[in-house]
């Protein structure tokens, strides 16, 4: 399977944040841990501080023969209607993640544009968010 994964602003600097929140691994780290775990699947790891580059590659998903696409959004998971958009015009099997848990955080927070355009949401649990997240989309997929 071919796994497109997305991570949206602030998430490059993980390592450096909120170990509370977020854990004390690096992105690297975190695409490390996904390849090794899941070794007969294939990813293709995304990041970017800047809203439009996220919605190109979005928008640009489906042509890329991506068989499912895992999103953390980040902060824009509370502000991009954009980013929501481009996710609803894709028709090919969306998760959102969090290595947090995004309803039991600050009031702001628990706005979420992404989630209804995704075929489910994980959050809370950080680098096992991604585990449970993938093994979903293999069995989304695989039962198809």
């Amino acid at each position: 399977m071919n796994i497109l994964v997305i991570h949206g602003p602030n998430l490059n600097m993980l390592g450096k944040r909120d170990a509370k929140h977020y854990g004390t691994f690096t992105l690297d780290d975190l695409y490390a841990e996904i390849a090794d775990y899941f070794v007969d699947d294939e990813f293709s790891f995304f990041q970017s501080n800047h809203e439009g580059e996220l919605i190109d590659v979005i928008q640009h998903a489906e042509e890329e023969n991506y068989d499912a696409l895992l999103i953390n959004p980040g902060a824009y998971t509370h502000t991009s209607i954009a980013i929501r958009d481009a996710l609803e015009l894709i028709y090919m099997p969306k998760v959102e993640v969090h290595l947090s848990d995004i309803e039991n955080r600050e009031d702001f927070r628990k706005i979420d544009y992404i989630k209804d355009v995704c075929h489910e949401r994980f959050m809370g649990k950080k680098i096992d968010s991604y585990i449970e997240a993938i093994q979903f989309i293999k069995n989304l997929v695989l039962s198809k």
